[in-house]
Order: structure tokens, then sequence, then C-alpha cells
């Protein structure tokens, strides 16, 4: 092997460049990638590697051969010498290479350290117990492959890039649990909407069926009301002992109350019952028995007479009497008809 001295060597480079024509960063590149092949055919990527670089070309040299060797997995270890702080351009390039190689690598930890974070936030985002699970695997896996690049040499080229195709493979899985999260989200939403939908339905529905059952009791409250007997042109006359209208409270023997029960097809034929209350002007109800009496709205009310009437829906006159054997004082009389528990008809009278 013939060996140049490096006076030789720089007017090599220098005819190089000229005749070629070459720039001077790619004859060091070309240089650096004859002696790399060179140096890999002999020893194999588990020989550990420690290059010193001077501050010349040949000290890019050195540092372009530490790069290249890098990328394909040694393990390098570079001494830069530069006694008086200056570099050659092109050594002072390559330096800045083997630097960018160095920046690969923080990127690389800045990357796995935010998808650590982004499972968290994620987490966050999560009801499913089963995919809180995934995510918490997923996260802890990361966490150790960030560990174990920290651990790595910038240098390092083949574990910098397993490290590489493994954070692809956490991008690719990270993907499909966003999208799975998101799908997740949107049948929620979905499901949300439908339950609001057949509760409005239910509501809607509800409210239907409380407006039909309030129309159908007034309805039956308006039948009810129509089908009530009614009763009119009610009379009373107080008679004396010879049948005549007595003139004075002291000679009445006898009163006569005639009333009218008018017509009503929708009410019940039959066999009904009409009480008839007479009222004193201090409000005592002339009663033959405490025993008389019918119901009115939940409680019993006396009555001074009861008549059985056979009623078919067709006007019909009433007359009934009541016998006087109490003590009568002059003033205003009431006199009240009851029918089916209803009040019918009332009507006053004086007695002087």
């Amino acid at each position: 092997m013939k060996i140049f001295p490096s006076s030789s060597i720089k007017k090599l480079d220098a005819y190089t460049i000229e005749h070629e024509p070459i720039a001077s960063i790619d004859l060091m590149e070309r240089a650096a990638q004859a002696l790399t092949k060179a140096i890999t055919n002999r020893w194999n990527p588990e020989t550990p590697v420690t290059i010193f670089a001077g501050p010349g070309n040949n000290g890019g040299d050195a540092l372009a051969i530490a790069r290249m060797m890098a990328e394909k997995g040694y393990k390098i270890e570079v001494y830069l010498f530069n006694t008086k702080g200056e570099l050659s351009p092109d050594c002072q390039t390559n330096k800045e290479l083997v630097q960018e190689f160095q920046l690969e690598k923080e990127d690389l930890e800045n990357e796995y350290t935010r998808f650590a974070q982004q499972y968290d936030e994620l987490k966050l985002t999560v009801s499913n117990d089963s995919l809180s699970v995934l995510l918490e695997q997923e996260q802890l896996k990361t966490q150790r492959l960030l560990e174990e690049l920290r651990t790595v040499k910038s240098s390092n080229a083949a574990e910098i890039r397993r490290l590489k195709k493994e954070l692809a493979t956490l991008r690719k899985v990270m993907i499909g649990y966003i999208n799975q999260i998101d799908s997740l989200n949107r049948l929620t939403a979905h499901q949300k909407e439908v339950i609001a939908q057949v509760t409005q339905k239910y509501n809607d529905a509800s409210r239907q069926i409380s407006n039909l059952a309030e129309e159908k009791k007034n309805l039956n409250k308006k039948v009810t009301l129509a089908a009530q007997l009614d009763a009119t042109n009610i009379n009373i006359q107080a008679v004396n002992k010879r049948d005549k209208t007595a003139k004075k409270v002291k000679d009445v023997v006898k009163f006569k109350i005639g009333f009218t029960i008018v017509k009503n097809i929708t009410a019940e034929t039959g066999e009904r019952i009409i009480y008839v209350r007479i009222t004193k002007p201090d409000n005592d109800v002339l009663i033959k028995n405490p025993a008389n009496t019918f119901p009115y709205e939940n409680r019993e009310l006396g009555y001074s007479i009861k008549k059985y009437i056979e009623y078919n829906g067709e006007e019909q006159n009433i007359t009934v009497y009541w016998n006087v054997e109490e003590y009568l004082y002059a003033g205003t009389y009431r006199v009240d008809l009851f029918a089916d528990g209803t009040l019918i008809g009332s009507q006053s009278f004086t007695l002087d």
C-alpha cells in the first residue's frame, strides 16, 4: 500500500475537484463511503469502534465515516480534537451532520414523550373499562420504550432505527384507538339521541293520553250533567184547614208544593226518588224523623218529604204535601229539591 504525505493528498484532492469536477464536500463523502465499506467488510457491527478526528478535512473524513458506520448499526465513539477552535469548512459540515444524528435521537425522545401524554388525554375521554385497560397497557409500553431510548447512544443507529419502527407501530395503534373512541363517542351520541327521541315520543303519548283522559272526564261530566233531572215551575202554597190559601202563618196547616220535572231524553228512565227539604227562616229543616236522610256530597242531609216517581224522559208535573205539626213563625222559608245526589231546583217563599 502506498501512503501519500498530506501535501500530496491535498494536491490530489485539488486535482480531482478541478478536473472531475466535484465539490469538496462530495469528494469527502465519496472517500468516507469507500473507507466505511472497507471497514465494515472486515469488522461486524458487534465490534466497538472509536474514531479520533482532527479539525481539518481528514477529520471531516473521520466524522463522515463515524456517521455512516452508525447508520449501519455500529456502536461508535467519536472524539474531535480542536485545539485551535477552528474547523475546516468540510469538517464543520460533517460535524453538523453528526450533531443532526444526535438531534434525531432527541426528536425521537420528544415524540415518545408526546405519545405517553396523549394516552393520558385519551383515557380521559373513555368510559369503557375494557378500552381504558388497553390504553393503559399501550401507555406503559410507550414509557418502557422511551426509557430504552434514553439509554441508547446517539451513535447507535441500529437501536435508534429499531425504536423508530416501534414508534411507527405505536402511531398506528394509537390511530386505531382514536378511531375506536371516536366511533364509540358517535355511537353514544346516537344512543343519547335515540333515547331522547323515545323519551319525547313517550312524553307526547303520555300528554295525549292525559288529554284524552281529561277530555273523557269532561265529556262524562257533561253527559252526567245533561242526564240530570231538572225541576222548574216550583210553587209553594200555604194552605189552611179549609184547603184555602192561608193568609196568616198561624192558620197554616199544610204546605202544597208543586213542580215540573222537565223533559230530558238523555236521563235514565225508570223509578227515581225526589227528596224535598223545607227550611225555616232559622235554617232548621222540617223533619218528621231524624233517620230521614239521603246522601249528598259525601254527607247525609235530612229531608222533609220523599217522593217516588216513574220517569219516562218526558215532562212530568208533581205535587207533594207537608202536614204542619210544628210551630211556624213569620219569615222566609226555602224549598230545595234533590234527585240522584244532585240539587235540581230551589224556591223561597214568605209567611206573614
